[in-house]
């Protein structure tokens, strides 16, 4: 799964594909609304990987199917999921639905006073 932001920069995907070329179609499912969206994308070489470089016009906090086409044929399929939070496993910093919602309580020390 990929990771992408809600910024209409431009945003690198890197993937190995089934074939290599310098052109395709993506292709992009909204999960939510189940809404398709296909543009011609330019695609690049990176080492053993695929490059491709998009301004994406993604909403925060959903899912998205994603394939690449050459000829009418699939070269990569993912998921991506779009969110302007910081996600690294490495720090432990990981996707929260409330971040910025729910605020944790931590002034009391939870003693109990036994008479």
């Amino acid at each position: 799964m990929k990771h992408l932001t809600t910024s209409t920069d431009d945003q690198t995907i890197l993937f190995i594909p089934r074939e290599y070329a310098l052109s395709g179609t993506l292709i992009l499912r909204d999960d939510s609304t189940n809404t398709e969206t296909s543009e011609v994308v330019d695609l690049g070489k990176s080492g053993e990987y695929m490059s491709l470089t998009h301004s994406f016009s993604l909403t925060e906090g959903r899912f998205y199917d994603m394939k690449v086409l050459v000829s009418g044929n699939v070269i990569y399929k993912d998921k991506i999921f779009c969110t302007d939070q910081d996600i690294d496993q490495d720090t432990n910093d990981y996707y929260s639905v409330n971040k910025d919602v729910y605020i944790s309580e931590d002034s009391f020390d939870n003693d109990y006073i036994i008479l």
